[in-house]
């Protein structure tokens, strides 16, 4: 079965026909073409896939694409200003070393968002416990944490 969904995308709005069992990762990657939102282990596990939904952050991969309906999803290729600059999340993942090979930082960057946008001053133990359900492999987590703590009090807000 198919059923057509709106809501909004990174601030547009968008009207599309879904298949009824498709997950959000499946509907922004395949679909959508957005590639910015990983699949790392497909079970929720990772945090890779990662995208915030009505504020929260969300694994893509066990959201079902049908429950977007009427509400507002924010990725990765959204943050960016309309002239190319980073948000200041992504410029201290950048300043920070919170990057190594890359594929965890969207989902880390929109975990992070999601803290900050919620509680603008997180103290280092809600930093983690936000980023818990992200891994990485690369940066020991240190500067990733750091990355975070360098944006406290901007909230996830771009200027």
């Amino acid at each position: 079965m198919t059923t057509n969904i709106s809501f909004l995308l990174n601030g547009d709005k968008i009207s599309y026909e879904i298949k009824d069992h498709w997950t959000l990762l499946h509907l922004l990657r395949e679909e959508m073409g957005l590639i910015g939102t990983k699949e790392g282990c497909g079970n929720g596990e990772c945090g890779a896939c990662t995208v915030i939904v009505d504020k929260l952050a969300v694994n893509s991969c066990l959201y079902l694409a049908i429950e977007i309906e009427g509400k507002t999803v924010e990725t990765i290729e959204g943050l960016a200003s309309t002239s190319g600059a980073l948000h200041p999340i992504q410029q201290s993942f950048v300043d920070n070393g919170g990057i190594q090979c890359g594929f965890c930082s969207p989902g880390m960057i929109m975990s992070s968002k999601a803290l900050l946008d919620e509680n603008p001053d997180a103290d280092r133990e809600e930093i983690k416990h936000a980023l818990a359900g992200n891994i990485c492999r690369c940066t020991g987590y240190i500067q990733i944490f750091e990355s975070v703590e360098a944006v406290k009090g901007m909230g996830g807000q771009n200027d």
